[in-house]
């Protein structure tokens, strides 16, 4: 499973390569499959609200014939509503491949794994409904291969096959099933939408607006330029020369028909199975780096500002057990998923994953850094860069003179390591990310700008000359662009007056408190 991660990554490094290229990082439209698919599922629900209203189950490809010739609405509506589909199914696939890749499907995600399985497999069946209905050549090829399969399960009073032998009409409650499960499917959707994230905070629904509407006009200028082609009626009795087919959604109709029912259905519920595994087989120990977060009751002040931080809704405030007045932090470790965001935003350093709290990252910058503490200032900078991020930027920070920090991700940054570095000597730090949209504990980028720029708790400190603190993003693709930017952030540091090396550490705002019995005080 690990190699298959790995393979995974390089794929996606691959593509976010050549799309950063192409739009940058800001405008990656990778980084929004996710909301990308919601965007279509939208669309799809919009028009097919239309082309509900002029179908007709009596005589459906009749209907759909009519509905693709209207030269002002129908047509274009109709092609619209199919193309959707495709991108709907390319985007929930991506998706799911860069989910994988991060190895974000287990643990406390695994509900939005199986739930995310699920919207896709209903968007599968939600298509093929769709072109049953329009009962041309494909799709009464998909609806025989359909029945073909199901005859085998015992299920049906009767072969399903029946319906197309040809010694009588397709009966009109075939078209009905197939309408009621096209509407009734993207009802359930909705539900399963809602589970899909259920567990996250503040989740993003929607890409972009400027992504979001390029998509759609994208959609409307090709549907009225390439028209979705549309068979000849469906006959029992005539075999067509050429049936349209949509290998997006029916790439297996080819092979599924030169194979075995049992085949079929064995291959299908394989990977369905393999898919619905792959928490079991991806996770990891919850120890070490993928510890839950833990909190120190007695540096809590009860702020409340861990819960707000938190993108998983994983930690709450409770009533404590001893006589101080405040609530303290609570964490949940069936959704704490071990981001450290949390550790980020504790101003006295008493909540984040073992050995990653605010505390432990000024233990870690002494230990890692202390032969060269006092040499910082001879560096062009340090650069405090994420875990995830591509090593080869990393690397060539280093080439470039640059002091490498690494941490898991900038969201568990806490402010106070960039003072300490700074009072160190340091020229500057410049703090180097994931895109946002693309960041494996969800806000983290989001967070670490509001504490380093916006006041936003825990804050960097007003004593901190802001000029030395910088932040890039490190994306696959954008080398070039990294090494100008850092080199430009490196030359405006040498521009300023040498910092003056304090030594010491950043003042702590809390220290352990010790209740007494009966006093309740240090």
């Amino acid at each position: 499973m690990r190699s298959l991660e790995r393979g995974a990554r390089r794929l996606l490094g691959a593509l976010d390569a050549g799309a950063n290229r192409a739009w940058g990082w800001r405008w990656n439209p990778l980084h929004q499959s996710g909301t990308i698919a919601v965007a279509m599922l939208l669309l799809l629900l919009a028009t097919g609200a239309y082309l509900i209203f002029v179908y007709r189950i009596s005589a459906p490809s009749e209907s759909v014939a009519r509905i693709a010739a209207s030269p002002w609405l129908g047509g274009w509506m109709r092609t619209v509503h199919r193309y959707a589909s495709d991108v709907f199914i390319v985007a929930a696939v991506l998706h799911l491949v860069r989910i994988f890749a991060q190895s974000r499907s287990w643990g406390p995600r695994v509900v939005a794994w199986l739930s995310g399985l699920m919207l896709l497999g209903a968007g599968l069946v939600c298509a093929w409904t769709g072109f049953v209905m329009a009962w041309d050549s494909f799709g009464e090829r998909l609806a025989r291969e359909g029945a073909r399969l199901l005859d085998v399960l015992p299920i049906f009073s009767e072969p399903l096959s029946r319906i197309f032998a040809g010694d009588r009409p397709v009966p009109s409650a075939f078209f009905f099933v197939n309408l009621f499960i096209h509407i009734g499917l993207p009802l359930a959707m909705g539900a399963l939408l809602w589970l899909h994230v259920s567990r996250v905070a503040r989740p993003v629904l929607l890409p972009p607006r400027r992504i979001n509407w390029t998509i759609v006009a994208l959609l409307i200028v090709a549907a009225v330029m390439f028209p979705a082609r549309l068979g000849p009626a469906a006959d029992p009795f005539i075999t067509p020369g050429e049936t349209p087919i949509n290998f997006f959604t029916a790439w297996w109709l080819p092979l599924s028909e030169r194979a075995p029912a049992g085949l079929s259905w064995g291959f299908g519920l394989a990977v369905a199975l393999g898919l619905v595994l792959v928490p079991r087989l991806a996770r990891r120990p919850r120890q070490d780096s993928l510890a839950p977060s833990v909190v120190d009751s007695r540096l809590c002040t009860g702020c409340n500002q861990c819960p707000q931080d938190c993108p998983w809704e994983a930690i709450t405030m409770v009533p404590r057990d001893d006589d101080r007045p405040t609530l303290v932090a609570l964490v949940d470790p069936m959704r704490c998923v071990s981001c450290g965001i949390c550790a980020g935003s504790c101003a006295p350093m008493g909540v984040g994953p073992p050995g990653r709290t605010g505390r432990d990252q000024l233990a870690d910058v002494r230990l890692v850094i202390g032969a060269d503490i006092g040499h910082l200032a001879a560096k062009p900078a340090v650069a405090v860069c994420c875990a995830q991020a591509p090593r080869q930027q990393v690397d060539a920070l280093r080439s470039q003179g640059a002091h490498v920090h690494m941490v898991s991700c900038v969201g568990n940054l806490h402010s106070s390591v960039v003072e300490m570095l700074i009072r160190s000597g340091a020229p500057g730090v410049v703090v180097c990310g994931c895109p946002p949209r693309d960041c494996t504990s969800r806000e983290g980028p989001k967070w670490l700008g509001e504490r380093l720029f916006n006041d936003r708790e825990a804050e960097l400190q007003p004593r901190v000359d802001r000029r030395r603190v910088k932040v890039m993003t490190l994306a696959p693709g954008t080398a070039k662009e990294v090494l100008a930017q850092f080199l430009e952030l490196a030359e405006g540091f040498a521009a300023l007056d040498r910092p003056e090396v304090e030594p010491g550490e950043p003042e702590l705002e809390c220290e352990p408190t010790v209740v007494v019995a009966g006093k309740g005080r240090r």
